[in-house]
């Protein structure tokens, strides 16, 4: 399995705003092959902490085929709907493969 994490740092002002995008996403990366799933994480602090969106995939394949797709840059031209100054930073990708899963045998 490959996982990826998006630390999506936003102003707290901007948090709702930032998680109706979710809320109302086009869910076209659940259709993708080798798509497992999607969670989208609230910080405890975000005045301090990132957003933390993870997808999960069978593997590093499928995840870069899905990058490659038409879908993913039309879904991912909707992400220019909140201004600049809604985020704290930029985001950071982190991609890993799974070692270990105690929900996996």
């Amino acid at each position: 399995m490959f996982v990826t994490i998006n630390r999506i740092p936003v102003h707290p002002e901007y948090a709702a705003a930032f998680e109706a995008r979710f809320q109302d996403r086009a869910r076209a990366v659940d259709a993708a092959p080798g798509f497992v799933r999607n969670l989208v994480l609230r910080p405890a602090d975000p005045a301090t902490q990132p957003y933390l969106v993870q997808t999960f995939w069978e593997s590093r394949e499928a995840f870069e085929a899905w990058v490659e797709s038409d879908a993913f840059k039309k879904g991912h031209a909707r992400a220019g709907s909140l201004p600049r100054e809604a985020f704290r930073g930029p985001n950071e990708l982190e991609t890993f493969e799974v070692l270990s899963d105690s929900a996996r045998p």
